[in-house]
């Protein structure tokens, strides 16, 4: 299936899709000494934050969608040159509301789980495309 929203994301940043399919998404992110938050090679939360909503996004995979809000848990630390998978699946869509559960794993056990409420607009959230 080809992906039509997000096309800009950079995958050092948010990650690599692995599979998109009608209502959800795998997505692989190898996280980098760049996104270190001590010297002690924690991840800011905000790297596996980003996967998730990409994966999110992707899961919903409309050039309109949006994120309208996230309930969310970091269960574990993710350190520097670990990969985290994110798997994101739509539960439930009411009208242009999707709901959609993401789980990010590393080999071992889930570090992160989160229900995210997406929307899809009439058009995009900037406004009409030149």
């Amino acid at each position: 299936m080809d992906i039509i929203t997000h096309q800009a994301i950079d995958p050092h940043l948010c990650g690599t899709p692995q599979q998109v399919e009608q209502g959800y998404s795998r997505v692989a992110l190898r996280t980098s000494q760049a996104m270190a938050a001590d010297h002690l090679g924690l991840v800011h939360g905000g790297f596996i934050f980003g996967l998730a909503d990409y994966a999110a996004m992707i899961a919903v995979n409309h050039p309109n969608v949006v994120l309208g809000a996230a309930d969310v848990k970091f269960l574990k630390p993710v350190r520097v040159d670990e990969t985290v998978v994110a798997e994101a699946k739509v539960e439930e869509h009411q009208g242009k509301k999707h709901y959609v559960a993401v789980s990010v794993s590393n080999r071992k056990e889930v570090v992160f789980q989160g229900m995210f409420t997406c929307f899809i607009l009439e058009q995009h959230v900037l406004g009409a495309h030149p």
